[in-house]
């Protein structure tokens, strides 16, 4: 176990936020029991974690979707290695869904079961670190940087919360046939949001009729979400984690905005990278809003 860094700590090769996490759960996490109906939705940081939880708490719960039940996403669908209102996991009642972005071999030993479903939502890389990018320079519990130059070393390097991008996807990508798992581009959400929302319905066996179709859709939209409290993080942010500044923890939510941030020679070296770590990973990729 590292500690040498004031923000991350490593844990079995996985970088950890140091603040938010506890170590004797840490420990025996591997070790929790898991259900034949739960879900785990499963992200690297910034791909659009958020916005999923806020999807799946509409398709699974009523009170969510007609706003009769006031439950913040955070506690509805928990981080599960980060517990942040202490929550027993184990009197949750069933269906749970937790949210997690642990490598493959770190997760509880019973998802190889293969009953409980894992939901694996993934983003282009190049929009997950401009998005980390500005994220880590607005909350206190991750080191600012000072250039985006500066920050892809650190991402490209995986000396940032969740280690290295590559590592992560791949990782779960090649022990798929481990796992009852799905993946999902958050570009294709973004593309088709009814469409993709009827995938995970049928992934996950929830039937919902035409108008919680409509209500789940409208909700999930990027702007809807950004306006709800139970959604948006922005309690969470304020009152238990800290920013260094005004801003939001949902941010843009838009296909591409790397090319405002990245150069050429920036953009050339990390497609390089990309090519040459992934090359064997057939998962399809969407690097700007006009592409098909």
């Amino acid at each position: 176990m590292d500690k040498t860094n004031e923000y991350l700590l490593k844990f079995k090769g996985y970088n950890f936020g140091k603040s938010i996490v506890n170590i004797e759960h840490l420990e025996t996490m591997e070790d929790f029991e898991i259900r034949d109906d739960d879900v785990f939705i499963i992200t690297y940081p910034k791909s659009g974690t958020i916005w999923t939880q806020h999807i799946l708490s509409l398709i699974y719960f009523e009170g969510h979707r007609n706003s009769t039940e006031n439950m913040e996403t955070v506690d509805r669908a928990p981080f599960f290695e980060y517990n942040i209102h202490n929550l027993d996991f184990v009197k949750m009642p069933s269906p749970r869904i937790f949210t997690t972005h642990l490598p493959y071999y770190l997760v509880p030993k019973g998802l190889k079961k293969k009953n409980a479903k894992i939901l694996y939502i993934y983003r282009n890389p190049k929009d997950v670190l401009t998005s980390f990018f500005h994220f880590s320079n607005w909350v206190v519990t991750l080191e600012a940087t000072d250039t985006i130059e500066h920050y892809l070393e650190k991402f490209l390097d995986g000396k940032v919360l969740g280690s290295c991008w590559f590592d992560h996807i791949r990782g779960w990508y090649e022990h798929r046939h481990d796992f009852n798992i799905m993946f999902l581009s958050y570009e294709d959400m973004k593309k088709d949001l009814r469409s993709s929302v009827l995938k995970i319905c049928s992934f996950l066996e929830k039937e919902l009729s035409e108008d919680d179709m409509d209500v789940v859709v409208k909700q999930a939209a990027f702007q809807n979400m950004k306006r709800d409290p139970r959604a948006n993080y922005n309690n969470v942010m304020q009152n238990e984690i800290g920013a260094r500044n005004k801003g939001s923890f949902l941010r843009k939510g838009t296909i591409g905005d790397w090319k405002r941030h990245l150069t050429v020679e920036q953009n050339e070296r990390f497609d390089m990278i990309f090519e040459r770590n992934m090359k064997k990973i057939p998962l399809k990729f969407i690097w700007d809003i006009n592409e098909e």
